[in-house]
């Protein structure tokens, strides 16, 4: 998602963030006391994000299941709440307080890319999602060039990261018993040799 302005500058607490959250048309994300208010993306973004939606989508597990970027999730420990483009979580969903709107135990989650956040979702934001203990996997799709970079939680609480470049190969993703291909998720993307 590309990022907007910044709303107030007095630091806000997360409930102040929640309240005008549920009443906004358009979404915010938050941090550090600060609301980032998301805006569209380009149409690589949206069939990017859909088509990986789609393929995780029909290969789910029993339990699991795969959400849109309606989907609010927060990393308690750092008091992040975002919106990221694709999620998987299995089992039951665990939310935050006494709403359904606030998911605390996604097992993966996926940024496309956008030239605006692509520090940020590189940077401070997976650090962010990091701190969530239930996620295992990352995945990062670049809109411009046929890449994706896949982070994976190892027994030891290391991530290891595994590049995946051009048109053919794909993804495996064991732990979901999943297989991304980067000619399928590839297919509908605009302006890409």
């Amino acid at each position: 998602m590309v990022y907007m302005a910044t709303l107030p500058n007095q630091p806000l607490t997360e409930e102040q963030y929640l309240a005008i959250e549920r009443e906004a048309f358009e979404k915010s994300e938050f941090h550090d006391g600060q609301m980032f208010a998301m805006s569209g993306g380009t149409p690589n973004h949206a069939l990017l994000s859909n088509t990986i939606g789609a393929l995780l989508h029909r290969q789910m597990p029993l339990g699991c299941r795969t959400f849109n970027a309606d989907l609010r999730i927060k990393a308690s420990k750092v008091g992040l709440y975002t919106y990221p483009d694709c999620a998987v979580i299995c089992g039951d969903l665990e939310y935050f307080g006494d709403r359904t709107d606030v998911v605390l135990n996604p097992v993966l989650i996926v940024e496309v890319l956008s030239p605006s956040t692509e520090n940020y979702d590189r940077g401070k934001k997976f650090e962010s999602y990091r701190t969530i203990a239930s996620l295992r996997e990352y995945l990062i799709i670049h809109q411009d060039r046929r890449q994706v970079e896949y982070h994976s939680k190892q027994d030891d609480g290391s991530w290891l990261l595994r590049e995946y470049t051009g048109a053919n190969g794909v993804i495996p993703i064991p732990r979901l018993q999943v297989t991304i291909s980067m000619a399928e998720l590839y297919a509908s993307a605009l302006g890409l040799d």
